[in-house]
């Protein structure tokens, strides 16, 4: 009996040695099991991609999903794109063990969703049809694109293509800011005002690339509706008034020369609220959700407005602050870009 409990006893140990199979430890478990969304970028020339992909890539987040692969593109006539594109190619190659390949097309066949990173905003179009032809989902960083009528051709042909598509910035999710409207505290919001910035406008219109940061959270807390836009541009303030349906007022301002973070006030019937920046943790996690389920959680309507906004603000000072109707706008780019598209057939 003895010598049959040793037996017993030698024959564990050697099987508790054996290397498992099909066990991740217990700080991975399941994580070899579970599918994984297989992510690639376009344009590895913003500060962004390296930021992204240490989130969605670690672990712990259990994001399930996984930045693979990345094109890095580039804008040569660009300083923001010219002098980093190679630095952070290299970083993702060597410190995060992307792929990096030679054409979007190439970059399609290697994953199942697509950020459309590029710190340029005048290539997105052309960079976002050829996703859209593989039918990749695809999230957009802002800018969307360099003008009004590229941003809504974009949208126009995920949609018709049935591709998954949307574009934010990330103080759309900032603390305060997201859930604004159904805040029972603030009551029924009247106004808001936001801070940012409008000096970095190269190749683009003068909010498109900073700007954005501040004019999402308007359209966060107020929504869709903005009416008309003005704008007051001296050598001490920049400032833009929209006015909502219902007369409420949305003001974006760059106190240029002086202190402007990114910050949102938003007033209610019953309390004001001060929001500011959450980094970009909750953006992050929209974008996995819609990865997974292929929802866009901001529609194309909405990108679009706000688009039409920042347009707007461009137009208004070249009328000497004269109020420019945003349905007008829109009305007016989707026009040129059917004329662009009937020339080109003819």
């Amino acid at each position: 009996m003895m010598k049959r409990n040793v037996w017993l006893l030698c024959l564990a140990v050697v099987f508790a040695s054996l290397p498992s199979v099909g066990r991740a430890d217990d700080g991975d478990r399941g994580d070899d099991e579970e599918p994984v969304f297989r992510l690639g970028m376009i344009g590895l020339d913003t500060s962004h991609v390296i930021a992204f992909t240490r989130y969605l890539n670690n672990p712990k987040n259990k994001t399930g999903c996984r930045v693979v692969a990345g094109f890095p593109g580039g804008s040569p006539d660009f300083p923001a794109s010219a002098n980093r594109v190679e630095k952070f190619t290299e970083q993702l190659r060597d410190q995060h063990g992307l792929e990096i390949v030679n054409s979007i097309e190439q970059l399609c066949e290697k994953v199942d969703g697509i950020l459309l990173e590029s710190v340029d905003g005048r290539p997105h179009l052309d960079q976002a049809k050829i996703v859209i032809q593989a039918g990749k989902p695809l999230w957009v960083d802002k800018p969307v694109t360099d003008n009004l009528a590229d941003v809504i051709e974009l949208f126009r042909l995920a949609k018709e293509n049935n591709v998954p598509c949307w574009s934010s910035s990330a103080a759309r999710y900032y603390e305060g800011v997201a859930g604004a409207q159904d805040n029972e505290e603030l009551g029924q919001i009247v106004a808001c005002d936001v801070f940012g910035s409008s000096s970095w406008a190269e190749f683009h219109p003068s909010l498109y690339l900073y700007g954005i940061h501040a004019v999402e959270p308007l359209f966060t807390v107020l929504g869709t509706g903005c009416e008309t836009v003005q704008r007051i541009k001296t050598d001490r303030v920049d400032t833009v008034i929209g006015l909502w349906t219902g007369g409420r007022v949305g003001t974006f301002r760059d106190l240029r020369g002086g202190k402007a973070d990114f910050t949102t006030i938003i007033y209610g019937k019953n309390k004001m609220v001060t929001a500011k920046s959450s980094g970009y943790a909750p953006l992050l996690k929209q974008i996995v959700e819609f990865f997974k389920t292929g929802n866009p959680p901001v529609s194309a309507e909405e990108t679009i407005e706000i688009y039409a906004f920042m347009s707007a603000a461009d137009e208004s000072q070249a009328q000497g602050g004269a109020p420019v109707s945003v349905a007008k706008l829109i009305e007016q780019a989707r026009g040129g870009q059917a004329q662009g598209e009937q020339a080109q057939g003819e």
